[in-house]
């Protein structure tokens, strides 16, 4: 064998027990095999295979004696790393251990474990469940006019409100056995998703007591007593939540809150007792101008040792409930977000309160964060993500029928090209979107995965304001039209509140994502933190060499599947998605690679560059987002128009992952990692495109058809409005304009050739009859569509007094009547 073909098959074995990720001693009796091997081929003499023994076998036993490696090359290093560590403050280190890691895991970790993925089960509807959003939410949905809720009233009607309290619209997180319904996750997003497309108001006052507030404070951390004190208003209605976290000095970042309370003896209900005197001012609080209770958080501070341990001052956030009533606590004047859900402040000054009062007892004084920041994560993947898929739901619905029915020049527009780039965006969003919600929603039943549920607020949510927006370019002045025909304005007037709250988004991708997801996802990082906080040199040398060997493997497999297009990486199913599977393990490695070199190389430095880690971010979401979407294909009909939608969403995916990377290449501020990283991530060059034309195309005609995925993609769109609602009168002109479209088209035509003669359509039709180009049953047809089309098109105008306010000035139906009578053709 000459020495040429030997070095290539040396070479291919290092790189396969690379690409394997071979242990320790595998690659440690490979390197003695190679060694006798050197001297069988005559490359190493006597004198040459006694120094390079000599070297490996010090090293092999330097490297594989663990109480050897840990004194002679683990400590120097264990040393310098507790130096280079960055600080973490404790409530730092209570968001990084609240809640857990799930599927996002795999994604980060360069080799996922697809089984996990095709094997999660969505969680199902149970027939309680789907009764519930069969009747009482159609009941619910049918007593909500979102016209004059938002115009006229400002709030929900009180018989709206009855209905919400009696139907316990309020406790679906509330466990049955304490009244509540005790709804899935799952359910529960379907049931804001619903409410969602009929009004924003709807669904914002009935999805926040089920987000972040005392029902789940109470259920997760409450006292026996506490939740018999609460639990039965709340189930009942009786009692309406809201909880005080952000205020003027206080947003994203909760740890810096002013609010106060001191631990000290006071007077209440007639006894001098132990308790706790507040002061605080809270801002953007939901429900608040109607809240019967309020759940606070507040920093709390015993300087005299009241609550045991005098050697503690500052406990940090607490959380405490408190009624509204209570002396001292005053509902502040409303807030007016773009809709019309309550929203107000709240404000303390001198409010004293039994320490009894902190949710959990006594006990919990100073968990709060920890408190919050697991409910957070919980309501974050649930709540908001319902929003954006029922933006999603409406949009593809309703520009669907918009684009069929409205022509310009002689063309239904949902034909022409420029609008069919904003169509088909709408179609694969709400793809997307609906994939997103189901897969993360059965998450949260499952388990409390904190960086999903970021991933899924920040993409849904944006994904939202795109989707909007297109879909307000395509209807254009019909969109921008308020009135009661309008289904677009108050969704588009309330997007930034979603895209505000329960974390904004600028901090969320920023900060959150990979801050977050980089150090529970890894699967050496964290411990590796925990080790050095601990001084466990044993743990640390096992993790740090295991850490080694995993970026090793990381790096060459990313390298190869870069080379060989993804051929090489696994696809757990045959088929259209399998080249899809591959790219995303080819990607997945990348990132576990990228990271590892970027944290070794920028240390604590990364903490503050945001813009780099929020781009590493991107690619850990997209990857998320691209297995939420092939799961999603993979549950469903699999039909044509189906597979178009997952094509469509799985190439936007990839391209974002790409461009993220390249982004974060080209920004990399140390040339040498750039490069490798370049060279790993891309060794041929970035080659991946965006979503063609063709495929664009494609999903932008689906989206004007009948199809199965028309109706899986809105199926919780609220359809039974009636031709006044301004949902059901889009969904009243599609279900009339099926079956007569074909007469119409064919009047279309003659008209269009100038054949018939009359200056109305009504003229025409009777002209089309009398000659015999059309049956009397066809101009019928033609009519009734005709007459659907056009409403389809109207927008509402309104009196001066009625603008002004005078809304007694017109009945709806004198409104919708005002348009009608506007017809001149």
């Amino acid at each position: 064998m000459s020495i040429q073909i030997f070095a290539l098959i040396a070479l291919l074995a290092v790189w396969g027990l690379a690409y394997v990720g071979a242990p320790l001693i595998v690659w440690t009796l490979a390197a003695g095999l190679l060694l006798i091997a050197l001297k069988l081929l005559g490359v190493l003499g006597a004198g040459g295979l006694a120094i390079a023994g000599g070297v490996y076998a010090a090293l092999a036993l330097l490297l594989n004696l663990r109480p050897l490696r840990r004194m002679l090359v683990t400590r120097p290093i264990f040393a310098a790393f507790k130096k280079v560590l960055p600080e973490m403050s404790a409530t730092e280190r209570e968001a990084l251990e609240a809640g857990d890691t799930w599927w996002e895991a795999e994604m980060f970790r360069g080799r996922p474990d697809w089984s996990k993925l095709l094997d999660f089960k969505y969680t199902p509807l149970t027939p309680e469940e789907q009764s519930f959003l069969d009747n009482e939410c159609e009941a619910l949905c049918k007593l909500c006019d979102d016209w004059k809720v938002e115009f006229e009233q400002k709030d929900l009607p009180e018989a709206v409100w009855n209905f919400i309290r009696e139907r316990k619209f309020l406790a679906m997180l509330i466990k049955k056995e304490y009244g509540g319904l005790g709804f899935s996750a799952n359910a529960q997003s379907a049931v804001v998703t619903k409410l969602a497309t009929k009004s924003i108001t709807l669904a914002v006052t009935v999805m926040v007591p089920n987000s972040l507030g005392p029902g789940e404070l109470l259920m997760h951390y409450g006292t026996p007593a506490q939740r018999q004190r609460w639990l039965p208003g709340l189930v009942s209605g009786k009692e309406i939540p809201c909880f005080g976290l952000t205020g003027p000095e206080v947003g994203s970042d909760a740890t810096a809150m002013p609010d106060l309370g001191i631990v000290c003896y006071g007077e209440h209900e007639g006894q001098r007792v132990l308790g706790i005197r507040l002061n605080f001012s809270k801002r953007y609080i939901t429900l608040a101008p109607v809240a019967t209770v309020i759940g606070l958080a507040f920093k709390l501070r015993d300087p005299d040792g009241l609550l045991g341990d005098p050697s503690k001052t500052d406990y940090g956030i607490t959380c405490a409930l408190i009624p509204a009533k209570h002396p001292g606590v005053q509902i502040g004047r409303r807030h007016y977000p773009g809709a019309a859900f309550m929203n107000g402040t709240i404000h303390g000054r001198d409010v004293f309160i039994p320490v009894d009062w902190i949710i959990g007892g006594p006990a919990m004084a100073g968990k709060g964060w920890r408190m919050l920041v697991e409910c957070l994560s919980a309501g974050r993947g649930i709540s908001l993500p319902a929003l954006a898929a029922a933006a999603g739901q409406t949009a593809y619905r309703m520009t669907g029928v918009y684009g069929r029915f409205r022509r310009q020049f002689k063309v239904p527009i949902g034909k022409f090209e420029g609008v069919q780039e904003a169509t088909g965006r709408i179609a694969g969003f709400a793809y997307i979107l609906e994939a997103m919600r189901v897969m993360t929603a059965s998450a949260v039943d499952h388990c409390a995965p904190s960086v999903v549920t970021a991933i899924a607020k920040y993409h849904m949510t944006e994904m939202m304001r795109k989707t909007i927006n297109d879909g307000m370019d395509v209807m254009a002045g019909r969109a921008i039209q308020q009135g009661p025909r309008n289904f677009m304005a108050t969704a588009y007037k309330a997007t930034p509140v979603a895209i505000t709250v329960e974390g904004a988004n600028i901090l969320t991708r920023n900060l959150m994502i990979f801050g977050q997801g980089a150090i529970r996802c890894h699967a050496y990082v964290f411990p590796e933190m925990e080790a050095a906080r601990e001084n466990d040199l044993a743990a640390f040398d096992r993790l740090l060499f295991g850490h080694i060997g995993f970026s090793i493997n990381r790096a060459v497999r990313a390298f190869t599947l870069g080379l060989t297009g993804a051929r090489l990486a696994r696809a757990p199913v045959d088929g259209e998605l399998a080249p899809y599977f591959r790219r995303m393990e080819r990607f997945s490695a990348a990132l576990a690679f990228c990271a590892d070199l970027t944290m070794g190389v920028l240390g604590g430095k990364l903490k503050f560059m945001e813009r780099l880690s929020a781009r590493l971010g991107d690619v850990l979401s997209q990857l998320y987002i691209a297995s939420c979407v092939a799961k999603f294909y993979l549950e469903g009909p699999k039909t044509q128009a189906e597979l178009a939608h997952a094509r469509w969403a799985l190439d936007h995916c990839q391209y974002e992952i790409a461009h993220a990377f390249d982004g974060f290449l080209r920004n990399f501020p140390v040339a040498w990692a750039r490069w490798v990283m370049r060279t790993v991530v891309f060794p041929l060059g970035n080659h991946v495109k965006p979503v063609s034309d063709a495929r664009n195309a494609q999903v932008a005609d689906l989206i004007l058809e009948d199809t199965d995925v028309r109706e899986r993609l809105s199926w919780l769109v609220f359809k039974n409005g009636g031709v006044n609602d301004p949902i059901g009168r889009m969904e009243h002109a599609w279900a009339v304009g099926r079956k007569t479209e074909a007469a119409y088209q064919k009047f279309y035509r003659l008209a269009a050739k100038g054949e018939l003669e009359g200056d109305t359509v009504a003229e025409r039709l009777r002209n089309a009859v009398a000659r015999g180009l059309m049956t009397p049953a066809e101009a019928e047809q033609a009519q009734a569509y005709d007459t659907v089309r056009y409403d389809v098109i109207l927008t509402d105008d309104f009196s001066p007094a009625y603008i002004a306010g005078d809304y007694a000035a017109e009945r709806g139906e004198d409104i919708n009547q005002a348009a009608l009578r506007a017809r001149v053709a």
